[in-house]
């Protein structure tokens, strides 16, 4: 995992805060709701829910939302812990694109998964297990630290 300036987050605390704002998710096509939780090695929290659209392509995923709010505040602080809880008792789990984009900003975050009705039946895994051989900046031989 990257280096914390601060110390590791409480798992069950992340996937109750998770499990908390996933009620404000906007969900009236499939009517599931995801909270993520993003936590920087800053110590800084930023929280998601997903966003859904009549055109379903353009809909947003919680962990995009959360890493998006991160940007937008300016911190540049690397990603070091993710919390996904989706509705139902089975781990939600990032999905394709959110894996890619959780890599972009935490290459070596920890990413902890649940279903709101079963927060300790919790997946624990990194992004390199969900994402193995990831595309990233390396690849591009460009450094992004601190943008």
């Amino acid at each position: 995992m990257a280096h914390m300036d601060v110390p590791p987050p409480d798992v069950a605390e992340l996937l109750r805060l998770a499990a908390d704002v996933r009620v404000n998710a906007y969900v009236p096509y499939s009517g599931f709701h995801v909270g993520a939780v993003v936590v920087t090695a800053d110590g800084q929290v930023f929280e998601g829910v997903n966003v859904e659209n009549a055109s379903y392509r353009l809909t947003t995923c919680a962990e995009q939302t959360a890493l998006v709010g991160r940007a937008t505040t300016g911190n540049r602080s690397p990603v070091v812990a993710v919390a996904v809880v989706g509705d139902g008792d089975t781990p939600a789990t990032p999905c394709g694109a959110c894996r890619q984009t959780i890599y972009e900003f935490g290459p070596d975050a920890t990413v902890h998964c649940a279903g709101a009705e079963a927060l300790d039946a919790r997946l624990d895994t990194d992004i390199r297990g969900l994402l193995p051989e990831a595309f990233g900046p390396d690849r591009l031989d460009v450094d992004v630290t601190g943008r």
